[in-house]
């Protein structure tokens, strides 16, 4: 392949401009380029003579001028890339007066350009070993590109979806007993090594200046307690035989404490690893731990609080009195006549008479998938298959707003009350003694110790007033619903539901199918799924 070309050639009578048409597949000579070269050279021209000399199929020549063909030399141009890593030089031939340049001076003409690292010296002898490689750019230079490095990263053998959630099995029913939310783990097995970074390779420009890589970030490990790190500090170990759990970036190992039934043979439990009932637990004991709480049959009024998840097989029976307390999520079969906290998403079957809040989804699915009664909050999405109860129970569902947050503020609300009910029974008091020290009556030691006892209440009163409004403002600033804050209906909504989104709210009062409730222009309005 070889792009077409010019040269000025002499010609009978004058000289002219020879056009050589590209071959196997070149580039067409570029008529603007030899008008610049023409204009260079103080050659004059015909614009409409040239173009059609580059139009013709075969190659031709194109009149200048009545004169001794000019000694013209062989000629370059010279440019560099916008990022600085090619040098690139475009020769054109000399007349056929003229002399070709040599090597070395367009070797001068890059070094005065500043152009001296990665000097394509073959590319250079390609042309002046031949009859010229003419009107083709010509990477002449190259500089070195930098090779970005990567950051470093921890890699964990051990499984970190905190977010497993249970199977939907073929017939509709939910598979409880196969969850894999527990990581065990043996003595001496490695949890954690930090992959390092890798710093990269400087690069070069043309001229030779140095190009840095991407600056890399370095990671470290943390840990909790029964677990050994490397000298080099890139790995962790198990020191037990236990459970292990990524919780914010730090590695947790806890030992897992198991029993068949949680009744009077064990009285109440309070562990700070997780916690395995093989059985059931019997109403009114109590299960606390600092890992997870994995029970395999029915819970009755009992209280389970985990700093994890919470996961009960076969249901909740609350009695009424039933709660249950997770840092995590919560997943059981039913939730029934009980009180239950996430700070995770909550997943069953469905959920009778209950108190159901989660930090982020409440997930009613399965065969059943209702909702009937009570008061159940999620901060992001409620999804259900039937929502109420043909009969009418009342039945409040709400999301948009984090349930422990305006839990917060309803506490303060009181508290604040309180605090002001406090300071008005003060003041009269207060106000009696100023006057009657501006009267000048003398008070004894123990007035004027009470006095200040009551002085000191007011200032720790109002301070703490102050501070609780601080952050009851903060709260309300926080409680715009959540952006696709919804409630998701896959079957019936009956009348006697309440739908709080946000601050705003809808009482159904004629049966929905199949829709989606979302905060739409300030109300809450149903919209097709």
């Amino acid at each position: 392949m070889q792009n077409g070309y010019f040269q000025v050639v002499r010609t009978p009578g004058g000289y002219g401009l020879q056009i050589f048409q590209p071959k196997d597949g070149g580039e067409d000579v570029r008529l603007q380029e030899v008008m610049d070269y023409l204009d260079r050279q103080s050659v004059p021209y015909d614009p409409m003579s040239i173009k059609k000399a580059i139009l013709a199929e075969e190659d031709a020549v194109c009149f200048l001028e009545r004169k001794d063909c000019p000694e013209i030399e062989e000629s370059c141009r010279i440019e560099v890339s916008e990022d600085n890593l090619q040098a690139i030089v475009r020769f054109y031939p000399a007349s056929q007066t003229g002399k070709r340049a040599t090597m070395d001076s367009v070797i001068k003409d890059l070094r005065f350009r500043n152009i001296v690292y990665g000097i394509q010296m073959s590319v250079l002898q390609d042309h002046f070993m031949s009859d010229g490689i003419y009107c083709t750019d010509l990477v002449v230079a190259r500089g070195k590109e930098p090779r970005h490095g990567t950051d470093a990263y921890i890699k964990y053998y051990f499984n970190t979806d905190v977010h497993a959630q249970p199977t939907l099995k073929d017939d509709g029913t939910v598979d409880y007993f196969h969850l894999n939310m527990i990581n065990p783990c043996k003595k001496g097995q490695l949890l954690a090594e930090v992959i390092p970074e890798d710093e990269g390779e400087y690069g070069t420009t043309v001229q030779g200046a140095k190009i840095r890589p991407r600056q890399v970030k370095k990671a470290h490990l943390e840990f909790g307690h029964n677990i050994e790190i490397s000298e080099d500090r890139r790995r962790l170990t198990s020191l037990v035989d236990g459970h292990v759990s990524l919780v914010e970036g730090k590695v947790f190992v806890s030992d897992v404490y198991e029993v068949e039934n949680v009744d009077l043979s064990t009285g109440n439990i309070d562990f700070e690893g997780s916690v395995q009932v093989n059985g059931n637990v019997s109403s009114n004991f109590v299960i606390r731990a600092g890992g997870n709480v994995i029970i395999s049959g029915v819970v009755e009024g009992a209280y389970i609080e985990a700093g994890g998840n919470i996961i009960i097989a076969r249901g909740m029976n609350g009695m009424a009195k039933g709660t249950l307390k997770a840092g995590g999520n919560i997943v059981a079969k039913f939730l029934e006549n009980a009180t239950a906290s996430a700070g995770g998403y909550v997943s069953t079957e469905s959920i009778l008479h209950s108190n159901v809040i989660a930090a982020t989804e409440i997930q009613v699915t399965g065969k059943r998938g209702f909702i009937t009664g009570g008061h159940v909050r999620a901060g992001q999405k409620i999804e259900v298959k039937t929502l109420g109860a043909m009969l009418g129970a009342p039945t409040v569902v709400e999301v948009g707003v984090d349930p422990e947050k305006k839990a917060e503020y309803m506490k303060m609300q009181k508290e604040v009350s309180e605090i002001v009910k406090n300071i008005r029974s003060l003041q009269p008091i207060l106000a009696n003694f100023a006057e009657k020290k501006s009267k000048g009556v003398r008070f004894t030691p123990d007035q004027i110790n009470y006095l200040r006892n009551t002085a000191a209440s007011m200032e720790t009163l109002n301070k703490s007033l102050e501070e609780k409004n601080r952050r009851m403002q903060e709260l309300q600033l926080e409680f715009n619903p959540q952006e696709r804050a919804m409630v998701q209906v896959r079957g019936e909504v009956y009348p006697g539901t309440t739908i709080i989104i946000g601050d705003s709210s809808m009482q159904v009062k004629s049966t929905y199918h199949y829709c989606r409730f979302e905060r739409i222009d300030g109300d809450v309005k149903s919209t097709p799924l």
